[in-house]
C-alpha cells in the first residue's frame, strides 16, 4: 500500500533545515503507527514537488532515514518503511499539547458516564459467552444474505443504492414490513405510519426526543435495558422506575400525572416475563385514563419456539397511544442497526422530519439488501432454523442449571434468547463475572439493568444463543461453582465480623 503524498506537510514553525524537517515529520509518522512497515512512501520527485522544495533534498532525507533503519530502498521498486522500523503497535498520534479549549466548560450537555456496561469486543473469543444479542456465525445465512447484497448493487437497484431519500425509507421494504412483518403481530399500517431508524435504540431516542422534556414524567420498568435510563437522563424529565412483578409493569402504580410509558410487555427486558391478555388491556386502559402514551419495544418477538406470542399491544390500541418499535438488529445481526417506528401519521411526520435533520435516511444499500432477505423468504428460513438452535440450547441449558441447583427468577414462556437469573442475595454477580473471565466464561450482571440506588446485585443474565450447545454444561458448571466459592467467601467474612 502507497502513502497518498496528500498527508505530507511541513509545519511553518518548525525549525532546521528543510531536509531535518523532512526527516523529522516521516519519523514522527513511523513512531506514531501511521506510516506502516512495508508501506511504499512517495518518490523523491512527487513528494518534492507537493512540498515545494528541491528534489535532493528529499533524497538527502531519505537516504538518512535508510541509514537509521526508518526505510529500506529497494532499487528501482521505490522507498518503503522499514519491516525493522520501531513501529508501535497501532497508531496512536500523541496528544496536542498546546489545546487550551476548557471542554468541561464549553460543552453543554454531557452524554457519557451513564449506566450501559461495555461488553468485550473480542466475546467470540471467550470459550463461554453466555451474553445476550450477539449474532451466531454457525446460524446466519451469510451465502443468501451475500447474495441479497450482491443484487442490490446491481444497476437495476442503482437509484435505491445512490439517490438520497431524504426523508424517505425504501418503499420495497416499508411495503413488506406493512404486509408481512407488522401483521404478524396483529398490526395494520399505512406506510405513512411507518419509519425505518437505526436500530431500536434510534427510535427509542427519537420518541424521548419528541415526547419528554423537563416538566414531563416517563414511566419505566425496573428493572429494565439500562440505556433507556440513559437516554432519558439527558432531557431533564422526571423518572419513574415501577418494580415489575411475575406478570410485567403493573398498570395501578402508574401514577396519574404520567406522560409517557416505556414497556416492553411481550419479553420484558431483562426478566423476559410475559404480559398476560388481561394486563395489557389495563395498561391500555390506564394509558387512556391519564392520557399517556406508550412505547412498546417489541424485541425478539421472533424467538418464539416454545409458543406463539401474545398479539402486540399496539394490535389492540383503539385510540392510537401506543407507539410501536421493532428491529431486525436482534434477528439478523446487531450490527446491521435497522428498525422501525409505528405511529399514528401525526407522530411519525415529526418522527420522520427530526430523523431527516440529524441523519436523513438509513443507508439505502442496507434497506434494499434487508428488503430482498425478507422478501425472497429467506429471513423466515433463518428464522425457523434460530428458533430450532435456540429451543435445544435452551433445553440444555435448563438441564444443567437443574443438575447444579441454579434456578432463573422469571423465565419467557415462549422462547427467546436468554434466561434472568438469581444468586443468593449476598452475592454480588459483578464480582462473580469478573472471576470468570479467566476461566473463558461471559455472562451479564444484573445491577446495571436496575433504577439506583437500591439496586440488586444477586441477578445475572445468561444469553445462549451465542455459545454452542455442547459448551454450555461446562460454562454452567464454571459459574455454579464460582457462585459457591462467594458464597462461602461471604460466610466467613461475616463470621470473622462477629
Amino acid at each position: 500500500m502507497a502513502i497518498s503524498v496528500e498527508t505530507f506537510f511541513l509545519d511553518p514553525d518548525s525549525q532546521g533545515t528543510l531536509q531535518a524537517q523532512i526527516q523529522e515529520m516521516i519519523a514522527a509518522g513511523v513512531l506514531s503507527g501511521r506510516f506502516r512497515p512495508g508501506e511504499k512512501l512517495p518518490s523523491s520527485r512527487k513528494l518534492a514537488t507537493h512540498l515545494g522544495v528541491s528534489r535532493i533534498t528529499v533524497t538527502l532525507a531519505y537516504t538518512e532515514l535508510v541509514a537509521n533503519d526508518y526505510l529500506t530502498a529497494r532499487g528501482r521498486s521505490g522507498v518503503y518503511v522499514s519491516e525493522t522500523a520501531p513501529v508501535p503497535p497501532s497508531f496512536s498520534p500523541t496528544q496536542k499539547a498546546t489545546e487550551t479549549v476548557d471542554w468541561d466548560r464549553t460543552i453543554t450537555r454531557v452524554f457519557t458516564g451513564g449506566d450501559t456496561p461495555r461488553k468485550p469486543k473480542d466475546w467470540y473469543s471467550y470459550r463461554y459467552p453466555f451474553i445476550f444479542g450477539q449474532a451466531d456465525a454457525t446460524l446466519f445465512d451469510h451465502a443468501n444474505w451475500r447474495l441479497c447484497a450482491l443484487r442490490a448493487l446491481g444497476q437495476k437497484d442503482f437509484a435505491a443504492m445512490t439517490g438520497d431519500y431524504f426523508d424517505q425509507d425504501d418503499p420495497l421494504l416499508i411495503e413488506y414490513i406493512a404486509r408481512n412483518t407488522l401483521p404478524r403481530r396483529g398490526i395494520i399500517a399505512r406506510p405513512e405510519e411507518i419509519l425505518l431508524t437505526l436500530g431500536a435504540q434510534n427510535a427509542t431516542w427519537i420518541v424521548i426526543q419528541l415526547l419528554l422534556a423537563q416538566g414531563r414524567k416517563a414511566v419505566i420498568e425496573n428493572p429494565c435495558y439500562y440505556s433507556l435510563r440513559d437516554q432519558l437522563s439527558h432531557t431533564g424529565c422526571v423518572v419513574d422506575p415501577i418494580n415489575v412483578d411475575r406478570d410485567g409493569l403493573p398498570p395501578e402504580q402508574i401514577s396519574a400525572d404520567t406522560d409517557v410509558i416505556f414497556t416492553t410487555p411481550s419479553h420484558q427486558s431483562p426478566t423476559a416475563t410475559t404480559m398476560p391478555m388481561p394486563r395489557r388491556r389495563a395498561l391500555l386502559e390506564r394509558a387512556g385514563k391519564i392520557d399517556a402514551l406508550v412505547v412498546e419495544d417489541d424485541y425478539e418477538f421472533e424467538m418464539s419456539f416454545r409458543a406463539a406470542p401474545s398479539p402486540a399491544l399496539k394490535s389492540i390500541d383503539k385510540e392510537g397511544r401506543v407507539l410501536y418499535i421493532g428491529s431486525f438488529s436482534k434477528s439478523l445481526f446487531p450490527g446491521l442497526r435497522l428498525g422501525y417506528l409505528v405511529g399514528s401519521e401525526p407522530f411519525i411526520r415529526q418522527a420522520r422530519a427530526l430523523r431527516a435533520n440529524v441523519l436523513r435516511h438509513p443507508p439505502g444499500h442496507i434497506q434494499r439488501t434487508v428488503a430482498y432477505f425478507l422478501s425472497l423468504g429467506h429471513y423466515d428460513a433463518q428464522i425457523r432454523r434460530m428458533g430450532r438452535a435456540l429451543q435445544e440450547r435452551r433445553e440444555i441449558l435448563e438441564t444443567a442449571m437443574s443438575a447444579h441447583d441454579l434456578h432463573p427468577a422469571s423465565s419467557g414462556l415462549w422462547g427467546g434468547s436468554s434466561l434472568w437469573m438469581a444468586a443468593p442475595e449476598p452475592v454480588d454477580m459483578a464480582q462473580v463475572a469478573q472471576a470468570l473471565r479467566p476461566r473463558g466464561v461471559l455472562i451479564e450482571p444484573g445491577a446495571p439493568f436496575f433504577a439506583p440506588p437500591n439496586r440488586s446485585h444477586h441477578f445475572y443474565r445468561l444469553g445462549y444463543s451465542s455459545i454452542p450447545g455442547g459448551r454450555i454444561p461446562e460454562g454452567v458448571s464454571h459459574i455454579a461453582e464460582e457462585i459457591r466459592s462467594a458464597m462461602a467467601a461471604g460466610a466467613t467474612a461475616r463470621a470473622t465480623q462477629t
